[in-house]
């Protein structure tokens, strides 16, 4: 079979890995005289290579994070509570096979957001869906989907992500009929699936922005004996960044 026979079926077959990798396969092999079956399986590996990376970019793009953050970017310079243990639970996704929502609470600027980014884009790499919204975008959506009728629709979006990411939890109080949907999506969002919060407010304090004290107490029954809680305190990401512009000033002051 001629090599421009064997390009044109890897492009029917839509082989794009396997046709990336053809060239320098089949020259590697020549020279290193590999074996029908060597060859096949460098083809292959490449085809799974690349069929890998585009779902991972899939994910990473439905995910919709308005800024991709990793977890091994975390600044350990700022002085805060979470330690290096607790990054490690976090990568490990043990909390995600086990279907455990995170509570990320916290003052402003200590990190919350960016945490949940990078564990939520932590999840895509390991081949896991996400979704990230802030609460503010859930209730928008959520009113939309309601006017138009497509409650159900909506809901079920939200129950198939691996992670769910609902950033800034409290900035708004929630209805009877918000907090009821938040309920429902968390019931509805079980086995190896995990909710993830950002918060200012701990778990007992959830009662003031939650419209119906019952439903209240359903969502932090839901959560409180589950979820793995991280207390994140310290100095503001934005304080650190003000020293550390103020140091590199005053370097090149004296520069």
């Amino acid at each position: 079979m001629s090599t421009v026979l064997s390009r044109n079926l890897m492009a029917q077959l839509k082989l794009a890995g396997m046709a990336a990798a053809f060239d320098r396969a089949v020259k590697d092999a020549t020279e290193q005289q590999w074996s029908g079956t060597e060859l096949i399986n460098v083809l292959l590996q490449a085809e799974s290579d690349y069929r890998g990376e585009r779902k991972v970019q899939g994910l990473i793009k439905a995910a919709k994070f308005p800024v991709k953050s990793r977890l091994e970017d975390y600044d350990f310079t700022a002085k805060r509570s979470l330690t290096r243990a607790d990054i490690k639970d976090l990568s490990s996704l043990e909390w995600l096979r086990q279907g455990r929502p995170v509570l990320l609470i916290g003052q402003t600027g200590v990190g919350k957001s960016f945490l949940a980014r990078a564990i939520g884009m932590h999840a895509c790499l390991a081949g896991q869906s996400a979704l990230f919204w802030s609460v503010t975008q859930w209730l928008e959506e959520l009113s939309l989907a309601r006017s138009t009728g497509r409650y159900l629709e909506w809901r079920e979006r939200l129950t198939r992500p691996a992670v769910l990411v609902l950033d800034n939890f409290g900035s708004r109080k929630l209805t009877a009929m918000e907090a009821q949907d938040l309920c429902e999506i968390l019931d509805a969002r079980t086995g190896e699936k995990s909710t993830v919060f950002t918060t200012q407010l701990p778990l007992p304090h959830w009662s003031e922005v939650l419209g119906d004290p019952v439903i209240s107490d359903a969502i932090r029954d839901r959560l409180d004996h589950v979820a793995m809680k991280f207390e994140i305190k310290g100095e503001s990401y934005r304080a650190v960044l003000a020293r550390q512009l103020g140091k590199r000033a005053a370097t090149e002051d004296r520069s």
